[in-house]
C-alpha cells in the first residue's frame, strides 16, 4: 500500500476555487457527528442535517446548522454529506435515501467505524448511481472532536478526497490519504487495537499510583512529559482521576462493536495480539458493572474493583 502525506489547507492553490463553502448535509448527529457539524457552522459552512433523535436534530439547530426531516431530504440539498452512522443497518438506510434523492455530484464521507464489507456495499450502491463514497473513519474521541482534535484516514478516489480539502480544515487537524477504498478502515482498525490497550494501560498505571499514594492527576502531569506518556493518558487520565466517566465521548457499548472489528480482522489475518485480547474481559466487566453507557474510562472502577475496592459511582 502507497502511503500519501496529509492533504493539507490549499491556501492559495487550485483548490482553493473549488467552492470553498459547499453546502455539507450530516446524517448521524451523536457524539461525533454533533461536535463536528457544528464546528463545520462556526468555520462558515452552511450544514444540514438529519438525525432519529429529536434532541440531536435540536443541538443542531442551537449550533447555528437546519435539521431536515428525512436522510433524502438532506442528500437532495447538499453538496457533501458526512456520515457517522452507529452500524451498517443505518449505513444502508442512509445509502439507498442518498442514492435515490442525491445528485450525481455528490460526495459522501463515511467517517463510521463499520466493517470494510458494509462500506464497499454502501459504495456500490451508490456508485450505480453516480455518487461517490469515501470511507474516511476518524482517529479521536468526542471531546477531541470539540476541539477539532481529529485525524481523518480518508481513502478512495484521490480526486474526491482532494475536493474536500476545505472541509476537512473545517472540523480535523489532519487527513491522512491512505490509497484505495477501505485503507481508511483497515488504518482504523490499527489505531483502535492501541487505544485499547493503552485505555486500559493508562488505568492500571493512575490505579497503581494512588495505591502507592500519587495522586492521579499529578501522576498525569509527570507521566504526560515522559516516555510513558500516551493519548489516551492526555484524554482519558482526567476521566479516570475524577471519576467523570458518566458524560462519555466513546461509550463501552459503542465500543464493543469496535473491538469485535478489530477481532474479525485479527482472525482473518492470523494476527497474534496477545495484549489486545488482553483488554477485552475488562470491557467486558465494565459493561457488566453498568457502565454500558459510560464512558470508556471506567475500566478504571473494573480495575478498582479487582483490587477490592470501593465501587466508584460515575
Amino acid at each position: 500500500m502507497t502511503q500519501h502525506g496529509p492533504f493539507t489547507s490549499p491556501g492559495n492553490s487550485a483548490l482553493s476555487t473549488v467552492k470553498d463553502k459547499q453546502t455539507i448535509g450530516f446524517l448521524g448527529l451523536g457524539i461525533m457527528g454533533s461536535a463536528m457539524s457544528a464546528n463545520l457552522v462556526k468555520a462558515g459552512f452552511e450544514v444540514l442535517g438529519f438525525d432519529p433523535s429529536e434532541a440531536s436534530q435540536l443541538r443542531l439547530g442551537e449550533a447555528g446548522g437546519r435539521p431536515l426531516a428525512t436522510a433524502a431530504a438532506v442528500a437532495a440539498q447538499a453538496d457533501v454529506i458526512i456520515c457517522s452512522l452507529p452500524n451498517a443497518a443505518a449505513l444502508m438506510v442512509a445509502a439507498t435515501a442518498i442514492a435515490a434523492a442525491g445528485p450525481k455530484s455528490l460526495v459522501v464521507v463515511e467517517a463510521s467505524t463499520l466493517d470494510i464489507q458494509d462500506k464497499m456495499a454502501a459504495r456500490d450502491l451508490l456508485a450505480a448511481s453516480g455518487v461517490v463514497l469515501l470511507d474516511c473513519p476518524l482517529s479521536g474521541t468526542g471531546a477531541q472532536a470539540v476541539l477539532k482534535d481529529l485525524s481523518i484516514y480518508s481513502s478512495g478516489p484521490p480526486e474526491a478526497v482532494a475536493r474536500l480539502a476545505p472541509v476537512f480544515d473545517g472540523f480535523a487537524k489532519a487527513n491522512y490519504y491512505l490509497g484505495e477504498f477501505g485503507n481508511g478502515m483497515k488504518m482504523k482498525l490499527m489505531a483502535n487495537l492501541l487505544v485499547a490497550i493503552h485505555n486500559v494501560s493508562t488505568a492500571e498505571a493512575l490505579l497503581f499510583g494512588e495505591r502507592m499514594g500519587i495522586s492521579a492527576e499529578l501522576a498525569i502531569r509527570v507521566l504526560s512529559d515522559g516516555a510513558g506518556g500516551s493519548r489516551m493518558l492526555d484524554v482519558r487520565g482526567p476521566v479516570m482521576a475524577d471519576r467523570s466517566w458518566g458524560n462519555a465521548t466513546m461509550k463501552v457499548g459503542v465500543w464493543q462493536k469496535d473491538m469485535q472489528l478489530i477481532n474479525a480482522a485479527l482472525a482473518l489475518t492470523g494476527t497474534a495480539a496477545p495484549l489486545f485480547a488482553a483488554t477485552q474481559p475488562i470491557y467486558n466487566a465494565a459493561v457488566s458493572a453498568g457502565h454500558a453507557e459510560h464512558d470508556t474510562a471506567a475500566v478504571f472502577d473494573v480495575l478498582t474493583r479487582m483490587c477490592g475496592g470501593p465501587t466508584t459511582k460515575a
